[in-house]
This record gives C-alpha cells, structure tokens and sequence, in this order.
C-alpha cells in the first residue's frame, strides 16, 4: 500500500491473504467483491474516544437516510484493544468491519490513510480513488446532504448557502420542500406566511442543557410581555435534542412555536447561522432579514427594554450600560433585596456594607473543574501575600458546584469569603461580568467599580505583584521587565539548538526546553521549532557566565499528576 497513491484496488485494500470478506455485527461474512461499483466510507474509530462515540450516532443517520441509494457502504477499522470493545461498539453499527483479528490489515489502514487522530474518515469512489479524508467534516456539517461527499459538492452546498443568504426571507429559512409551516405545542401547523412581517426571534434550544432551561425561563417572561402589548413579535424554536420526549416535555409548556422534531432544517440552520454558543437567540426583521445574530444576553440583561433589537435599540442599550458601570457600586452588584451579606470561614454572615472601600477579587470556581483546582492554590498563595501588605483587600468565591458536599470540600480549601452555595446572586452575577467560563477573576476597586475581568491571567503572571490590577501597575511592570532586559542581546547561538538562533521575545507563559521548568515574561526562542529557554539558561550556557542580572524568577511547578495545556489540564499519563 504505497502512501503517494489516491486510486486503491478496493479488494486488495480490505482483504487479506486469509481473508477475503468482510463482517456484519450479527458475524455474518459478506465478501469485498460487494463493494465493487460502490462508494466506500473507511470509518477509523474506537469505543474508548468521545469524539468518536459522539460522531458515530450522526453517521448512523446519514448511513440509514442513503441505503436506499444502493450505492454506497461504509467499513469499520477500529482502534479498540481487545475484541470485546470492538464487539460492543460494532454492534451499534449497521455496516462492515474488518475483523478485529486481523491486526495486520488495521494496522496497514493506519499507515496507508496516515490516520493520526480518530474519528477519522475517508471516502473512496466506485474506482477506489480518495473522495476526500475530510469525512468527518463532512458529515458534521452538512449530514446526507453531503452525499456524494466529493469537495465539488461541498462547493455547491455553500454557493447554494450564499446565494440563499442574498435572497433570504423567513420562507427561505424556516420552510424545506416538504414543510411549508411550524408547529405549536398541541400540534397545529401553523403556516410560515402568517409569520411574514413580523419580528421572529429563532431560538436555538437544548432543552438538556441548563444555560439553554434557565434561559427559557426569562424568555418566556419577556414573550409574553411582549405580547400582551400586542408587538408584533414571535418566536420559533429550532430543537436541538435528540431525545423526542426531552423536546415534547419542553414544548408542551412553551407558548411559541417550533420547527419539528428533528427536522432537517434544524441542521441546516445551525450552520446557515454558525452556532457557536447556547442560548442563542436570532432575531429576523420584518423584511426577513437577519437583524442581529444573538440577543440572549441582551435579553437576559435588559429584558423587554432590548425590544425590538435593533441597531438603534442597541445603541441606547449601550448608554445603558456604560452608565450603570460609571454608577457601579459594590453594594450594586452584591446586594439583592434581602441578600446583603457573604460569608465568612465561621460561617458568619458578613454585610456587604463592612466590604465598602476595600479592594474585591470576585472569584467564579468550581471543584469539579480541574483548571479551577489547579490555579486556586496559586490565588491562595497570592491572597495571602496581597493581605500582608493590603488589609483592605479581600477574595469572594462565587461557586459553581453540583452539590453542597462539593461546594463545602472545595471552600475548605479556601481562606477567604463566599457566596452561600446556591444563592440566586451567583446568576446575576455571571451575566454582569460575562461569566461563559471558569475559572474567572474580576477584580473591583474600593469604589465598586470594575477594574478588570482578565486578573486570572496578571495572578498567573505576576502573583501579587500585580495588585492593584490597574492599568497603570500594569504599566509600571512593563517598564520593569523593559528595564530587565536592557542588557541582553536580542539574539544568542546556543548548542543545544545549534539549528537556528535564538531571539529574545516576550512570552506569557511556557516551558524551557533547557532546565524542563516553567518560565514567563522573556523566552530566547526559535519560532519556527517551538523551542524555548530561559534567559538565564541561554546566557549562562552562551557567555559562560553563571550570574545574569535580573534573571527571570522561575515560575510555579505543575501540579504533580497533572500536565496543562492552555487552559485545560489533563491527568498525566
């Protein structure tokens, strides 16, 4: 199997010198001559990847929508140790395998399509000749519609999708060819044309996701705000589940419409307006055009005000706003009627007021996070510093947990206040600093108000030299680290990356490939092999000196049992 080729001789490719057939999950033996004159998927997957157990129900669907074809059969090569995995996970498959036993030939797949990660797809003509290795993409963006899986069809579905967005009306988006309405919770249809004219809000909806049924909640309150002073508002939900009783027990409450359940068009506009996040919330103009591409958070903020989203709406929202941060106190954004307290370690309740004045971490964490677990003992060791020289400085968790056991295990790690476990604030508080992860760090000055939501990153870089977290300590490190590094050379030849030199760059974060610990701030690096050093690494091998003034501190160790990358952290192999 030369690996230049992109025309394989299907028979050759798939069997073996024992082996002249393929298997069913029910162990029926179908021979390779049935593949001739037919496409062929060549699907690398294994029961033990995520991804891949994620992927396999969709290619399901798209396998069982074009059997009727005739023309086309997919084979399983798996990745699975041992033969009772591959056995369980074949069995939820409809198509061909080459048996598990058969080492040799999975192994010459592997090597053959250069698979380097799973799911990995590959399409194959009735010649044998490479489609595309892109079937996964394919078949996650565009499902049975991609068929026959060709680049040249993948063209065709986004000059069709461009020309639709030139022309678009809300037929054009919410009808298909064989459904001309929507449908209301009691089952009536409900024609698409009676939507024309007015402003319709496409809710994209999971209805087992919690962000997507806490927003509910409030969109629901705001539709039927909308409605009893008669606006000219509705709203159509795009489903996203793929459990039908989870969608019917959500629709039944709800007072608007839906597409059905799964309805191809959902597919089509999760991509037609590139979901990226839920809630979503598309707002489509009275002339059928797309008037903003997601509302969730104004409406989660400002309620009916965001109404009727449009530019100028906006606009006035933004005074809003800006004004509400020049007035922001920290009594306003911690006290909600008769919420007005934290906790302390004791248990006790602490009045916000006895806060007034001081500087505040406001600390969004989670034990069951592990990018949360392993910076908090890097915040505590912070806190502790700051505190020795800042008395008027103080740490609020604000917890994302399960359960209390959890809040309770993981506070206890913790020397500073906390919002009690549960406590409804925690909402309000997450739409105000634009909480969509964790772990977050927003500081706040003695006035209340924000001063930055990125202190995670100036804790991690900077420790508690970064207090008070303004832009103009920031400035005053800059000028430190300028300073620092005003007698080193801008590049250095070193011999253990004899290939290229080194030039001295500022870095965030990273590990030197010299001394194998973490450094920041300055690195000598080489770009184009991602090698880094330190600069008292480089200087010390280059100039033969052992001291460099102002040498840059070594950074914390990893935790033990943990390797991070970026901003997640994965247990150690």
């Amino acid at each position: 199997m030369a690996e230049s080729v992109d025309v394989h001789d299907v028979q050759s490719l798939l069997s073996s010198p024992e082996r002249n057939y393929l298997i069913r999950n029910n162990g029926d033996q179908v021979a390779v001559s049935t593949l001739n004159g037919k496409k062929v998927g060549l699907y690398f997957s294994a029961s033990w990847c995520p991804p891949c157990q994620r992927f396999t129900p969709n290619l399901i669907d798209v396998y069982n929508e074009l059997a009727d074809k005739g023309d086309f059969e997919i084979v399983f090569i798996s990745a699975d140790e041992d033969e009772e995995s591959f056995n369980g996970y074949f069995s939820k498959m409809p198509w061909l395998a080459v048996p598990h036993s058969d080492t040799k030939t999975r192994e010459a797949l592997d090597g053959c399509f250069k698979v380097s990660g799973i799911p990995h797809l590959v399409f194959l003509d009735e010649s044998g000749k490479v489609l595309t290795d892109s079937g996964v993409m394919i078949i996650g963006e565009y499902g049975s519609e991609g068929y026959p899986f060709t680049p040249e069809r993948v063209k065709e579905i986004k000059d069709q999708e461009e020309e639709a967005r030139k022309n678009q009306s809300l037929r054009t988006i919410l009808e298909s060819p064989s459904r001309n309405y929507v449908i209301k919770a009691n089952g009536e249809k409900v024609s698409v044309t009676d939507l024309e004219g007015k402003t319709v809000g496409l809710y994209f909806m999971l209805s087992t996701y919690k962000k997507s049924s806490d927003f509910t909640g409030t969109l629901v309150k705001v539709y039927n705000e909308l409605k009893a002073k008669e606006e000219n508002f509705e709203i159509v939900m795009i489903p996203l589940d793929d459990n039908e009783e989870s969608f019917n027990k959500e629709f039944s409450g709800l007072p608007w419409f839906s597409l059905p359940f799964k309805d191809k068009k959902c597919e089509k506009l999760v991509r037609y307006f590139e979901l990226s996040t839920l809630p979503t919330l598309v707002v489509i103009g009275p002339d059928g055009k797309t008037l903003h591409p997601n509302v969730a958070d104004a409406v989660e903020e400002h309620g009916v005000i965001a109404y009727p989203f449009t530019p100028d709406k906006f606009a006035e929202l933004e005074k809003i706003e800006k004004a509400k941060q020049e007035a922001q106190t920290l009594e306003s954004v911690l006290v909600s009627g008769d919420l007005d307290f934290v906790l302390g370690k004791d248990g006790a309740k602490i009045p916000v007021s006895d806060l007034v004045g001081k500087h505040i971490l406001l600390y969004f964490s989670a034990h069951w996070c592990p990018p949360c677990r392993s910076f908090t003992p890097k915040l505590v060791e912070t806190y502790h510093e700051i505190k020795t020289k800042h008395e008027a400085f103080e740490v609020i968790f604000i917890s994302s947990d399960r359960d209390q056991a959890s809040y309770d295990e993981y506070y206890s790690t913790m020397p500073w206040l906390s919002l009690p476990f549960g406590d409804k604030r925690k909402q309000s508080l997450s739409r105000l600093f634009k909480v969509n992860g964790i772990p977050l760090l927003a500081a706040l000055g003695p006035t209340g108000k924000t001063i930055t939501t990125e202190t995670r990153g100036l804790v991690m870089l900077h420790g508690a030299e970064a207090f008070p977290f303004t832009d103009e300590r920031m400035a005053e490190i800059e000028a430190k680290f300028a300073d620092m590094a005003k007698d080193w050379p801008n590049k250095v030849k070193h011999d253990m990356h004899p290939e290229h030199e080194l030039v001295l760059t500022r870095s965030q974060r990273y590990t030197c490939d010299g001394c194998d610990k973490d450094g920041k701030i300055w690195a000598y690096n080489c770009e184009d092999c991602n090698f880094d050093l330190h600069p008292d690494c480089a200087l010390k091998e280059t100039n033969g000196n052992d001291e460099v003034a102002n040498a840059v501190k070594e950074d914390e160790k990893p935790n033990e049992g943990w390797v991070c990358d970026g901003d997640v952290c994965h247990k150690a192999s």
